[in-house]
């Protein structure tokens, strides 16, 4: 299948998949996968409805609250065309674009905002004054009576057909399908199944067999694609764990990639199969915490149980096993973000501790009065508050980039910001408030035109995209385990080594001296000189388990299919009377805002709470942003690759009829 036309055969304006529609085309699928014992995919549930269901229940909502979640992966979603890499080309195209899916140029779906369309003026907010005003004292184009300001993306909007599910097939299309006509399946000509199944079967299978042990404890075959292989290599006598699987330039695991079946991943994850108020979990507050699965959890059960000992300072063997442990951490850590060195990896205890490292390391020894620091209005209280500090203190100007009425950083106005007095540019790759992914490479590639360093904020990116170091060149990059499926109170700083052995540590203590004296200290190298004390050694074990875990599935295959789910999510949420999205750049990762109508955000939560679904409200530590679009918080479902279009139905079946009672009021 050529990736240069649309293999859907349709315009772009087609629309999104049918979960549901595509289970038969699923099954066919996995039949030809090699060596796969993936069993067939079963029947979607039929609805639970109550006898005074509203008309818009009726209408294919596949979730059963009383039963576990059995909606199918769109097979798309494991498809072998891979991705361009969104962190390491930094221009960041929108996913259908980045494929190359839709032959069609790129779009302008919102008009430019007039304050910034090469007029070189900047918002109110961001001369320095530190004060984020509402969005009508910044002259954006908010229309506050009229909630849904951006204008509909066009690659989601129906073209008047009617799928061809519906036409008698008996099978029952989705809400958004049988409620709005203007719907058209986009694989509509067969020929897409044949060049589908010719495009998934070159991946999706293991290249060679994972490199676990025979006599690991049963719960270390806890992947969910492991379960039954009884002829894996022995390699290691005394940890089943203290290997770093070989990898390439990428950072990409040999091992390969198993069948993408996000149904069977589920069962990797044992808090899923909670059940709250009542109801199974449903966890949509992915971009404040992940979950952990059973691997994670087994290998930090396992250093406990063997290996718990301090590190690089004895001679006995639980030190060498815990030593061993987390230096291969770090080796995995390096090789997931393609780093040149180990030596570039410092374990922090998250994104905030490693920007803060920064800020008063090497921003308070090498910034001084009249320089500047320009952040994104996107960011995040972390990329915010430890520069302001520093502006404080050392008499240093915070300069900041505008956003269109999307929630795209303008370039332009980034550019016009730059000059000879900027020393550091600060910015997110996605924001943790919109979803909005960042052009890095070209916010990097202009800061250090003019000279500037440059740090990049992970902390929503890596677990939905490939991250390149080497390709992007930050100076700095951060992000926590716990937004990629690792444990809390472990986080990531990587620097330019040069660049960090320049910096003087921020901590003194034991672990990063080389030699005291009561006159004179000597510090070791990165990355030791800045893990002064006991470190989290457990937690950055587990966190390179986490590693483990998404190379094995395919950071792109999780890419790919975490973007149709954000597709399919975005479209039933804006047929929900009176929501209005928040951030809408066409360049998303899967975060969706939104507020309702006649409810508080507060609300809204509870009322998802009660159906077992985890929201997030409030300002998500980003007041900014949300007050650039007149708002002091939003209610906020993330998504992950263990989330399910029934998952998504469930929410959007709750808003509707949270809605519906609005009207009747």
């Amino acid at each position: 299948m050529s990736i240069s036309t649309n293999p859907f055969g349709q315009p772009p304006e087609a629309g999104f998949l049918d979960a549901e529609a595509l289970e038969s085309l699923a099954n066919e699928f996995f039949k030809t996968l090699p060596g796969s014992t993936v069993p067939p995919f079963g029947v979607s549930p039929q609805s639970v409805l109550p006898t005074n269901a509203e008309p818009w229940q009726s209408q294919g909502n596949r979730f059963n609250p009383g039963e576990p979640q059995t909606s199918l992966p769109d097979p798309h979603f494991a498809g072998g065309q891979i991705p361009k890499s969104v962190a390491g080309s930094g221009v960041s195209p929108s996913a259908i674009q980045q494929w190359n899916m839709f032959n069609v140029a790129p779009q302008q779906t919102t008009p430019p905002d007039p304050k910034f369309a090469g007029q070189g003026k900047v918002p109110q907010s961001v001369a320095g004054s530190g004060i984020s005003p509402s969005a009508g004292h910044q002259g954006n184009g908010v229309d506050l009576a009229n909630p849904q300001t951006s204008l509909p993306d066009p690659h989601v909007t129906g073209q008047g057909k009617v799928p061809p599910s519906v036409a008698g097939s008996g099978i029952s299309p989705s809400i958004a399908q049988k409620n709005h006509a203007g719907f058209a399946l986009p694989f509509a000509e067969q020929s897409f199944e044949t060049d589908l199944l010719q495009a998934l079967a070159s991946v999706n299978v293991f290249s060679v067999q994972p490199q676990l042990p025979v006599s690991a404890p049963s719960r270390l075959n806890d992947y969910y694609f492991l379960a039954g292989n009884h002829s894996l290599p022995h390699v290691h006598e005394t940890n089943p764990f203290s290997t770093v699987a070989p990898s390439n330039r990428h950072g990409i695991s040999s091992l390969g990639s198993p069948p993408f079946d996000v149904n069977l991943i589920k069962q990797d994850f044992p808090i899923l199969q909670e059940r709250v108020n009542g109801r199974p979990l449903i966890w949509l507050d992915n971009a404040a915490t992940t979950q952990k699965p059973k691997p994670v959890i087994a290998r930090i059960s396992y250093f406990y149980e063997h290996e718990n000992s301090n590190i690089h300072r004895a001679a006995h063997e639980l030190a060498a096993r815990a030593t061993d442990a987390y230096e291969e951490a770090r080796e995995k850590v390096r090789q997931f973000l393609n780093a040149g060195s180990t030596n570039e990896i410092v374990f922090v205890r998250g994104a905030t501790e490693a920007i803060n490292l920064v800020a008063k390391s090497w921003g308070e020894q090498n910034l001084q009065a009249g320089d500047e620091i320009i952040v994104s209005h996107l960011e995040h209280h972390a990329n915010i508050v430890p520069w302001q500090q520093l502006a404080a203190k050392k008499g240093v100007k915070l300069r900041v980039i505008p956003v269109d009425d999307d929630g795209q950083i303008l370039l332009d106005e980034y550019t016009n910001l730059l000059n000879h007095r900027t020393r550091l540019v600060s910015f997110t790759q996605v924001s943790n408030a919109l979803g909005t992914v960042t052009p890095a490479r070209q916010i990097i590639e202009r800061a250090h035109q003019a000279g500037a360093r440059v740090l990049v904020d992970g902390a929503q990116s890596v677990s939905h995209m490939r991250v390149d170091l080497r390709s992007l060149n930050p100076d700095w990059f951060v992000f926590s385990g716990h937004k990629i499926f690792g444990p809390t109170g472990i986080g990531v700083l990587y620097g330019k080594e040069d660049l960090l052995n320049e910096t003087q540590p921020w901590q003194g203590g034991g672990n990063m001296i080389k030699d005291v004296t009561f006159e004179h200290t000597q510090y070791h190298n990165a990355p030791s000189r800045f893990e002064a004390g006991t470190g989290n050694i457990a937690d950055a074990v587990g966190l390179g388990a986490a590693l483990d875990y998404v190379s094995k599935l395919g950071i792109d295959l999780i890419n790919q299919y975490e973007h149709y789910l954000l597709v399919y999510a975005t479209r039933l949420l804006k047929e929900v009377p009176g929501l209005r999205l928040v951030g809408t750049a066409p360049d998303k990762a899967s975060v969706l805002s939104f507020t309702l109508n006649g409810y508080s955000n507060d609300e809204v939560g509870q009322a998802l709470n009660q159906e077992g679904i985890a929201v997030r409200t409030g300002h998500h530590c980003a007041q900014p942003i949300l007050r650039r679009f007149g708002l002091e918080s939003t209610v906020r479902p993330s998504l992950a690759f263990y989330n399910t279009c029934s998952d998504v139905d469930a929410l959007v079946s709750t808003l509707h009829r949270l809605s519906g009672n609005r009207q009747k009021k």
